[in-house]
């Protein structure tokens, strides 16, 4: 076993059992600093299902660039954090320090941290990989934001020559962390953050932008979502909210203060607003409700070739992405009088030159913005469907309900916080499981 590892390094490694088999994956390393010096007693591992559990570095018995072995016993509750322990990869990198070193001293950003085995077998902090932030020239500064590369001079030091490492600085990066969880879905990027601390939590929604993190917040807790919209500045926040689908971002703003509400609506597009507003007035339980005012339209005479170009967009969600919606002018809704809806499947079966309008499937019946969930939800299961029109009583398109806005009703409330921990019949009858 290596005697010396760099987390940044370990970060993403695969995790093996004695014989091999894939464990999970490396997201980060728990550390102590209660003790007489800095101490990692185990890293958080992803395991399938996406859930994040700890594993003791009693556990571990080899480290390389390869893979961490383990003795193939995982506890397989979630991980909670526990007061007294640091996440280095979360906490620790982009923490701006003090170093005093061979007769120097410097403010530096820790980009990386090593730790190693000693005498006891106990994996303590050795050393800081730091980057210096004072002294560096402005057109180095300049620099550096059009490159996006980190200016100043890196050094390697003891972990003894660094002060401030245990200490939250007022305002920290979050660049790094988000770095290393590049590859997560959204979803599970909204987990990490939600297990964040509320400080934290801040500096990686001002790290995202606008709209990396509206696709975070719609997949966020109401709670979280109140709180990072709150510690934005209200202009920013506006725009998040544009950038949210309509029926999220005004979930989001019916659990506002109301004049809280009004400030961010003024502070939008009147077109992005005015569909908010609208949404804002019916049931949170009807279809009105629950329905987005952003499904895909096209005219009856619009071509198959069209219709497939804008299914095929990569922000377009899968749900809104499964059928087209054919109305009357005008297409932005509310529309004209709607038509029916065409399938994407059957988009694929026809010839691209062929019109929309003489394909449209009459046979889906639009519901009305009164219609109540119960409803909505019998319609989706009995016709199979994944969306269904939202029409006013002129027979106007007012938007679409899709299959996961239903989910999101009928589950718990708190079923985003509960959607990884383990069952109550799925735990195993032991506090480990062998993975």
């Amino acid at each position: 076993m290596s005697n010396r590892v760099f987390v940044a390094r370990i970060a993403g490694l695969t995790v093996l059992d004695p014989l091999g088999d894939r464990v999970g994956r490396v997201r980060d390393v728990v550390m102590t600093f209660g003790g007489a010096e800095p101490r990692a007693i185990g890293l958080v591992i992803e395991v399938p299902g996406k859930r994040r559990v700890f594993l003791p570095m009693t556990r571990v018995t080899s480290v390389d660039a390869g893979a961490v072995i383990t003795t193939g016993l995982v506890n397989m509750r979630r991980f909670e954090q526990r007061t007294g322990e640091t996440l280095v990869l979360t906490e620790l990198f982009d923490r701006q320090v003090q170093v005093h070193d061979h007769g120097e001293e410097f403010t530096g950003l820790v980009e990386d941290i090593a730790i190693e085995q000693n005498l006891r077998r106990d994996w303590v902090l050795a050393k800081v990989f730091v980057r210096q932030v004072d002294g560096i020239s402005s057109a180095s500064k300049a620099m550096s934001r059009l490159t996006r590369r980190r200016s100043g001079a890196t050094r390697l030091v003891d972990a003894r020559n660094v002060t401030g490492l245990h200490v939250q600085a007022d305002a920290q990066s979050a660049q790094r962390l988000l770095e290393e969880y590049d590859d997560l879905r959204v979803a599970d990027l909204a987990e990490v953050i939600h297990d964040l601390t509320p400080k934290r939590r801040a500096e990686v929604a001002a790290a995202l932008d606008d709209n990396k993190l509206a696709d975070v917040l719609e997949e966020l807790p109401e709670d979280d979502q109140i709180e990072i919209i709150a510690g934005l500045d209200t202009e920013r926040a506006a725009d998040v909210l544009e950038a949210m689908e309509p029926d999220d971002a005004a979930d989001l703003l019916s659990d506002l203060p109301s004049d809280q509400a009004e400030q961010l609506l003024q502070l939008m597009e009147p077109d992005e607003a005015a569909p908010l507003r609208r949404l804002l007035t019916y049931d949170e339980n009807t279809a009105g409700g629950l329905m987005t005012t952003e499904p895909v339209v096209l005219g009856p005479e619009a071509t198959i070739a069209e219709a497939l170009a804008l299914v095929r967009r990569e922000e377009l969600a899968p749900a809104l992405a499964s059928a087209v919606f054919v109305s009357r002018p005008p297409l932005e809704t509310p529309t004209g009088r709607f038509i029916g809806l065409v399938h994407t499947q059957k988009l694929l079966r026809e010839p691209p030159h062929t019109a929309v309008g003489t394909i449209v499937d009459k046979t889906i019946e639009p519901v009305g913005v009164d219609a109540p969930l119960g409803e909505v939800t019998r319609l989706l299961a009995t016709y199979n469907l994944v969306s269904l029109p939202v029409v006013d009583d002129a027979g106007r398109l007012l938007g679409a309900v899709t299959v996961d806005d239903v989910l999101d009703h009928i589950l718990p409330e708190d079923w985003r916080e509960a959607r990884h921990d383990v069952r109550a019949s799925d735990a195993p009858a032991t506090d480990e499981e062998v993975v």
